[in-house]
């Protein structure tokens, strides 16, 4: 009996954390092949009063190399911003101190929807992490809204064999016009020289 209070005590003061929502990586799941730009979205579900937040963003550079940052929709619906995109590491493989806040006395965005979108450049095959850190939500008072992390990642395919190169898809459509319009190549008239 007294075993079952300990455990029932212990079961009271181990509750698990209860998030108010989440915070994730929402990528657009197209194949992405070398070369190709993309983006990803980090979204919130379920989320009340968000008056502001930060977070930091990790990738594999050696992968996929971030070329630019822009606000979500989800904030500004609420009411005026200052969004600030944070600092771009290529070479470390890092996004830091991403931050956006609503400006002045409103209430705070509630329901789910993006916070942020990065734009990327695929630089060779492989699949790169994508990690969320630092992150930080505020409420309309300024005070911390407990959410959930869910990290994603993405895939660079390598490039198809099928996949024809600019070149020869030109030359392909040139050779079709030559033949549908009876398009010749010119030849150079033989130049003459003469002795003097």
């Amino acid at each position: 009996m007294k075993s079952a209070k300990i455990l029932l005590l212990a079961m009271l003061f181990v509750a698990p954390v209860v998030f108010a929502g989440t915070v994730s990586i929402q990528s657009t799941g197209v194949a992405i092949f070398p070369g190709d730009l993309f983006s990803v979205d980090v979204g919130v579900s379920n989320i009340s009063d968000l008056y502001a937040f930060q977070f930091d963003l990790t990738f594999d550079p050696a992968i996929i190399s971030a070329t630019a940052i822009s606000e979500g929709a989800f904030l500004p619906s609420s009411g005026a911003t200052f969004f600030f995109p944070g600092t771009i590491d290529n070479i470390g493989g890092a996004i830091t101190f991403n931050a956006d806040t609503l400006l002045g006395a409103v209430s705070g965005a509630s329901g789910s929807g993006v916070l942020a979108t990065i734009q990327f450049s695929a630089l060779g095959p492989g699949s790169s992490p994508i990690g969320l850190s630092n992150v930080i939500l505020l409420d309309s008072s300024l005070g911390d809204i407990s959410a959930g992390v869910i990290n994603g990642s993405v895939t660079v395919s390598p490039e198809p064999s099928n996949r024809a190169p600019a070149g020869l898809i030109f030359m392909g459509v040139f050779a079709w016009i030559r033949s549908r319009y009876g398009v010749s190549r010119r030849t150079r008239p033989a130049t003459t020289y003469s002795a003097q």
